[in-house]
């Protein structure tokens, strides 16, 4: 069973950047595809991006020109660099296997002054 931990989460003033990372501990080649999802206090978990195999990479609006997903196969390692972050995207966020519905056990990113 392939599992997925993911690193990077932190307290940041608006305006600021985190990168998160995720890490598999098998070859995220032979997964595939990869998203990352995110989860507000009290709201439902929603997606984020995703980048299939061969690098094509999907972003929610909310995410379209702030957040960039890309992926280093021989590390096994999918990363979410996060610009010009926004009090709302305060979450904890997860990375997820798609086609094998694995999930993380997410990272908490909190943006506040």
């Amino acid at each position: 069973q392939v599992q997925l931990v993911e690193s990077g989460g932190g307290l940041v003033q608006p305006g600021g950047s985190l990168r998160l990372s995720c890490v598999a501990s098998g070859s995220i080649l032979s997964i595939g595809a990869m998203a990352w999802y995110r989860q507000a206090p009290g709201k439902q978990r929603e997606w984020v991006a995703d980048i299939t195999r061969g690098g094509s990479r999907g972003y929610a609006d909310s995410a379209k020109g702030r957040f960039t997903i890309s992926r280093d196969n021989d590390k096994n390692t999918v990363y979410l660099q996060m610009d010009s972050l926004r009090p709302e995207d305060t979450a904890v966020y997860y990375c997820h296997a798609v086609s094998l519905d694995v999930w993380g056990q997410g990272t908490l990113v909190t943006v506040s002054s």
